[in-house]
C-alpha cells in the first residue's frame, strides 16, 4: 500500500485502458450470425502469414483494471477525463481540442490527476489549502513524512 508513485499509478491505468480495449465488445441480446463457420483447409492456408491473437485478459487482470477505473471517481471530471484519455495513449493535440486547454494545461492537470490518485491510494488527502504544485510535487514521496 506504501509503494504507490505516479508513475506506477500510470501504469496501471495503461494496462486497465488495455484490457478494456481486449475484451470483446457487448452485443444486444439474441445478437448472433447466421453464416455457417467456413473452416480453411490446408491448401488455403500454405503461404499465408499465421494470424495471431492476443490472448483475452485473465480474471486477476479484469480485476485490476475494474479496480484502477474506480480511482477515476476521487478526482474532478475533467480531470478524471485527461488521465483516461492519457491512459488510452492518445496524443495530448486531440486532448487539447476536446477539453479546450492548451498543452501546458492539459499536461499539469493530468499529472495533478495521477498525483491525487497516488495520495488516496496512500491513504491521505491532498491538501486543499496547498497548490497544484505542493500535490504533484510529494505525491511520490508519500512514504517519507512531508511537512505541511
Amino acid at each position: 500500500m506504501g509503494d504507490w508513485t505516479t508513475t506506477r499509478v500510470e501504469d496501471r491505468l495503461e494496462s486497465a485502458a488495455d484490457v478494456f480495449r481486449t475484451l470483446p465488445g457487448v452485443m444486444p441480446q439474441g445478437f448472433f450470425n447466421a453464416w455457417p463457420e467456413y473452416f480453411h483447409s490446408f491448401a488455403d492456408k500454405v503461404g499465408q502469414e499465421p494470424h495471431m491473437r492476443r490472448p483475452r485478459p485473465g480474471p486477476r487482470q479484469i480485476t485490476e483494471a475494474e479496480e484502477a477505473l474506480l480511482w477515476l471517481r476521487w478526482l474532478e471530471r475533467d480531470d478524471a477525463r485527461i488521465v483516461w484519455l492519457r491512459a488510452e495513449r492518445t496524443s495530448w493535440k486531440p486532448i487539447c481540442w476536446q477539453m479546450g486547454l492548451s498543452r501546458t494545461a492539459a499536461n499539469k492537470r493530468w499529472r495533478f490527476g495521477l498525483a491525487v490518485i497516488t495520495w488516496r491510494l496512500h491513504g491521505r488527502l491532498p491538501p486543499a489549502r496547498r497548490s497544484q504544485r505542493f500535490v504533484i510535487e510529494n505525491a511520490n514521496s508519500l512514504s517519507r513524512t512531508i511537512v505541511l
